[in-house]
């Protein structure tokens, strides 16, 4: 049976186009399909990130407000937040364990301290200023005094007990030792840097005077914020 060339040509022309345009159209459809299923991905995720935020390390926080408010009480309030707002899971807007803190803080700073001045006061046994190497000497006799007594005042920060508390004696009591020993230790981390009055004008007078400074800030704070929480008493309520 004889078939027209053309109707033959026309049929297999009709099958080829389908079988190459085919592939194509599928892979727009999927190329669509993935594309609308990202959109809607985008969609849901921005819609739980609105209602669920995530929070950021600058992110405020109720411990860090808290510590922030606390330290405005303070002689050096940026010092005071900067110090302990690390800490700010550990304190959860307690005020017996911000004073805690502050003084653990300063205890660090003062062994630190004490340890510099060990160590620059034996360099300068040799060679150097007399007056200088007397001042070394004298500033590490205080800040190993100031380390006792910042320690002293942790350990009985550490043992408060109620009003009726026993062994340990009353809050007030108790408090008022902590008063007297943080007094006592920023009074002998002030006698460091005043020793080196009449030492001349050189880096070493000024690198030692500038750490001890930072040293008394630390201090400083610690102890108002020790008063702080004598005078409100173990019963104050903390920030919600």
């Amino acid at each position: 049976m004889y078939t027209h060339p053309n109707k033959g040509t026309k049929a297999e022309a009709s099958r080829e186009l389908c079988f190459n345009s085919s592939p194509k159209t599928m892979n727009t459809t999927k190329s669509m399909t993935r594309f609308l299923l990202f959109q809607l991905s985008l969609i849901i995720f921005l819609f739980f990130f609105t209602l669920h935020p995530i929070p950021t390390l600058g992110s405020p926080t109720k411990e860090a407000d808290f510590i922030r408010t606390s330290c405005g009480t303070t002689l050096y309030p940026q010092v005071c937040y900067t110090s302990l707002s690390r800490y700010a899971s550990a304190i959860q807007n307690n005020p017996a364990q911000l004073a805690k803190v502050a003084i653990g803080v300063s205890l660090a700073k003062a062994r630190r301290m004490a340890a510099y001045v060990s160590d620059i006061s034996r360099q300068a046994d040799y060679g150097a200023d007399p007056r200088a190497a007397a001042a070394l000497h004298d500033c590490f006799s205080n800040f190993d005094e100031a380390v006792d007594q910042i320690h002293d005042s942790l350990t009985q920060m550490r043992q408060l007990s109620g009003p009726a508390g026993s062994g340990g004696g009353s809050f007030l009591f108790q408090m008022s030792n902590v008063q007297t020993w943080m007094s006592a230790a920023l009074t002998d981390e002030e006698t460091c840097t005043d020793g080196f009055e009449d030492v001349a004008e050189g880096p070493l007078k000024t690198d030692v005077t500038k750490r001890v400074e930072n040293v008394k800030k630390v201090t400083s704070n610690a102890l108002a914020l020790v008063n702080s929480f004598a005078q409100k008493g173990p019963g104050a309520p903390t920030p919600r």
